[in-house]
């Protein structure tokens, strides 16, 4: 991973958690489809061709939180383009012109499916 949250952090999403909301230590979804990322949260910043620019941090950070989400199967595969949505609004608010935000949403249309697959979240190491 290349970046680390420094502090914590709350966004809409849009996609509802079960009742009683989803809670991974790193992860909350609501009821009401607020995310909120807590500080320490690692991920890899924006992925793909592309370089890491201002508009497209907080984008990348909750696709990838949301990501994670469907990995862990605590949220619906059928989320994963509400989550593209997510990263694409995002940068747009954050300054991303709107075609290089329309070519990320595609991008992660076309070829993330297999990051979204439950099962796949790496195995946690713990050093000695």
């Amino acid at each position: 991973y290349k970046y680390q949250l420094e502090r914590g952090c709350w966004g809409f999403v849009g996609i509802q958690a079960p009742r009683g909301g989803i809670h991974t230590g790193w992860i909350d979804l609501d009821e009401e489809g607020w995310l909120y990322i807590h500080s320490g949260y690692a991920w890899d910043g924006p992925s793909g061709p592309t370089i890491d620019t201002p508009s497209a941090m907080r984008g990348s950070l909750f696709d990838d939180a949301l990501y994670q989400l469907l990995r862990l199967g605590l949220i619906d595969s059928g989320q994963r383009k509400q989550a593209d949505q997510v990263l694409h609004d995002m940068c747009t608010k954050d300054g991303m012109i709107a075609v290089r935000a329309d070519l990320w949403k595609l991008g992660v249309n076309v070829f993330a499916s297999i990051c979204a697959e439950e099962g796949t979240e790496p195995e946690v190491l713990v050093a000695p």
